[in-house]
């Protein structure tokens, strides 16, 4: 036990598990990719309901499991809205093109992309947390949009004036107003990671990955996943809970090798089994200990139901969970 995660004899632990089983969720993503198919696409934003659904609904907390009730005619409503914005982008992309240059087709092109980039986040997290509950009380966000779309080009502008230095920062800024604006009822979550301490992180792993010939590289991931989990808590009042990770390199290694291996030698049909494996990992890694009294959680956060920003994350790949 680190200094970081103290312990006193008031606190109590808290259970996480995830209980998804490789040979049910292949079952739900072949008739997701069926039904996507045969309707060209159409299905897919209820494809990504149910994905969630069950993932969700396999995730439990002191034995009690969480709920999420995202619909997919909410994404689909989301996934009609990323249609006409990329017609729209690729429309004045190849108008810019002819009338302009090539350059200009092209800026304009990646200039559109990045600037929906916050909007999606602060949408997707609305979205995917008031669509998820544990034990009926509704998760929320309560990030104001116009400030975070401020913070987020001012942290982009000193990015890219120091040539790439202050990502470190950007990233963990946008990881502690996120999180610190996550509600679950009346407990609020908190995240202190700090920009400095990011950027030394990543200098050691990828100059010891280098010195290593990448072996490093599984050590590197365990330290990442660790300063994630170990800057959350959860408070309430007085009360708090203290997160932190158990992983280690070696179980690091053992999953990410052991996933390339059973896709590989799967011929991608070990997907879903590897998805599996990820999750297992992940919440049977993170450890919860405090004295907030989760029976004693009131209902504080309103339903949200645009899915745009989360379908826009979807597009881009990027997952907040």
């Amino acid at each position: 036990m680190t200094s970081e995660n103290p312990i006193n004899q008031t606190n109590q632990n808290y259970q996480l598990e995830f209980f998804g089983k490789g040979s049910e969720y292949f079952s739900i993503m072949i008739v997701n990719w069926l039904l996507t198919l045969v309707t060209l696409g159409i299905y897919y934003p209820w494809a990504r309901a149910k994905k969630l659904q069950y993932i969700y609904g396999q995730t439990a907390l002191n034995e009690e499991r969480f709920h999420f009730s995202g619909t997919g005619k909410e994404m689909f409503r989301g996934f009609i809205k990323i249609f006409i914005f990329y017609i729209a982008v690729i429309s004045i992309f190849l108008l810019l093109m002819k009338m302009v240059n090539t350059l200009a087709g092209i800026l304009f092109f990646y200039l559109a992309i990045l600037s929906i980039i916050p909007f999606a986040i602060h949408g997707a997290f609305r979205y995917r947390l008031s669509r998820t509950t544990y034990r009926g009380i509704r998760f929320g966000y309560r990030g104001d949009r116009h400030l975070f779309v401020g913070y987020f080009f001012r942290w982009l502008l000193f990015t890219v004036l120091t040539f790439g230095i202050y990502g470190a920062w950007m990233a963990m800024n946008i990881r502690r107003y996120t999180h610190s604006n996550i509600r679950y009822g009346d407990v609020a979550f908190s995240n202190d990671g700090d920009g400095g301490e990011f950027l030394v992180l990543n200098l050691k792993g990828y100059i010891l990955s280098l010195l290593t010939l990448g072996i490093y590289i599984f050590w590197w991931q365990r330290d990442l996943f660790n300063y994630y989990i170990n800057r959350m808590r959860m408070i309430k009042g007085e009360q708090k809970i203290q997160c932190y990770s158990t992983a280690t390199g070696r179980a690091f290694f053992n999953l990410m090798v052991g996933n390339l291996l059973l896709v590989i030698f799967t011929l991608g049909l070990g997907t879903a089994w590897a998805e599996m494996r990820t999750l297992r990992f992940i919440w049977n890694n993170i450890k919860m200990e405090g004295n907030i009294n989760l029976e004693e959680v009131y209902q504080t956060e309103d339903e949200y139901n645009d899915a745009f920003g989360e379908d826009l994350l979807d597009f881009f790949e990027i997952d907040i969970a």
